[in-house]
């Protein structure tokens, strides 16, 4: 049964409540799904959650983007909390991964939005991806399952939309790799996206990015369970799946943060074990997120993710280079945050974007946060994060 604090939190006045994922076909045999490299889908399923209603005349639609291992379960409890599926099981012990900023009252206020949040394409939370079955051979497309991009993405989520009757978006809203998914909004729909932010994220990853993907790639794709990730029937690759998250993690901290959090601390009440085990507490806390990690997020879906990830260069689709070009397609109001000690995507890549856009014409508001939680600190900074939030989306509102 779901704990008393649960239900108590699940039933605030700020929640959202207890939510049900829904899933919709936006491609088939009849009406296939043309994908940026050339390959189509021939079944596409997404799954997407929605909190708040919609207004008569549509005009109050937020839409979130998720990042790298996020869903659609953005805020509230989810309703199957005690189903047994496997993909589902973390999702036990705690509501959405933006449940700060989504609700009653909250920055993104569900007594006046209407929120949408949906899994991108190649996801293994209930969007149709390489842990899918492929229509033709009646298997798992493992890595049969054709590249895509972020490009892919926003343009899936534009057909979830019309599916759902609606046709503009008060406001766009992605940290890290959903910030890029926010700006790609901007600039291949620019007449239908009014409010567009920016958390923590860039026009392109930087070359330590690519880095340190390829080595997570790298370490998932050289596991021997990995067998060219054809795996569902058989063991997963979590050693090499976990090691990546390990790397990755090490990423979305600072080096402030990790040395306040846990400096050189031994896990043993400071008495040295003199071998390879876990010695130190950073240690321990990166084997925790890993073997955590594994539990709820496939490999190949990872492999997947990251690449799109290094792919994306919003100057190269859209300005030959010239990201100021680019950004002249740009017409919404934009916010661009971005968090002092995060060191993937940093303040001055975050600067760049902003000056683009205004060089470019268009307007921009940018925020500094200073911050020792590196790019964590979107979802971290709940108070600095809430007051840009609520500012942005309600400035120049009509009363």
């Amino acid at each position: 049964m779901t704990s008393k604090k649960k239900f108590t939190e699940s039933n605030s006045k700020y929640s959202v409540g207890l939510t049900t994922a829904s899933t919709i076909e936006l491609a088939n045999n009849s009406s296939p799904f043309q994908l940026e490299f050339g390959e189509r889908l021939t079944s596409m399923i997404v799954e997407y959650e929605t909190y708040g209603t919609l207004s008569k005349n549509k005009s109050n639609v937020i839409l979130i983007e998720h990042a790298l291992s996020g869903d659609a379960h953005a805020a509230g409890w989810d309703s199957n909390e005690q189903a047994k599926h496997s993909d589902r099981m973390w999702r036990k012990k705690k509501p959405g991964w933006w449940d700060t900023m989504i609700g009653p009252g909250k920055p993104i206020d569900t007594n006046k939005y209407y929120v949408i949040c949906s899994n991108v394409l190649g996801s293994c939370y209930g969007t149709t991806g390489p842990k899918s079955i492929n229509p033709t051979t009646g298997k798992f497309y493992g890595l049969s399952f054709p590249i895509v991009t972020i490009s892919d993405w926003v343009r899936v989520q534009k057909l979830l939309l019309e599916k759902l009757g609606i046709e503009n978006l008060y406001a766009i809203i992605g940290g890290s790799l959903g910030g890029q998914q926010a700006l790609e909004w901007a600039l291949r729909y620019p007449e239908l996206v009014e409010r567009c932010v920016i958390l923590a994220s860039s026009a392109k990853l930087s070359t330590q990015g690519l880095a340190f993907n390829a080595v997570g790639r790298h370490s998932i794709m050289s596991d021997p369970a990995f067998k060219n990730g054809n795996y569902y029937n058989d063991t997963a690759p979590i050693s090499g799946l976990a090691v990546a998250r390990m790397i990755a993690h090490i990423t979305y901290l600072s080096e402030e943060g990790m040395n306040k959090k846990f400096g050189r601390r031994l896990q043993d009440k400071n008495k040295l074990q003199h071998g390879f085990d876990i010695e130190f507490e950073v240690e321990s806390y990166l084997d925790y997120q890993g073997k955590a990690f594994v539990e709820r997020f496939d490999a190949n879906s990872y492999l997947y993710i990251t690449r799109a990830m290094d792919y994306y260069d919003a100057a190269e689709i859209w300005g030959e280079g010239n990201l100021i070009e680019a950004c002249k397609k740009i017409k919404s109001n934009v916010l661009i945050a971005s968090f002092s000690s995060d060191w993937l995507y940093t303040p001055t890549q975050s600067k760049e974007l902003a000056r683009a856009i205004v060089r470019a014409g268009n307007a921009v508001t940018f925020a500094d946060v200073k911050s020792p939680y590196g790019r964590d600190a979107f979802l971290v900074e709940t108070k600095s994060v809430g007051r840009l939030l609520k500012g942005f989306l309600t400035g120049g509102e009509k009363r």
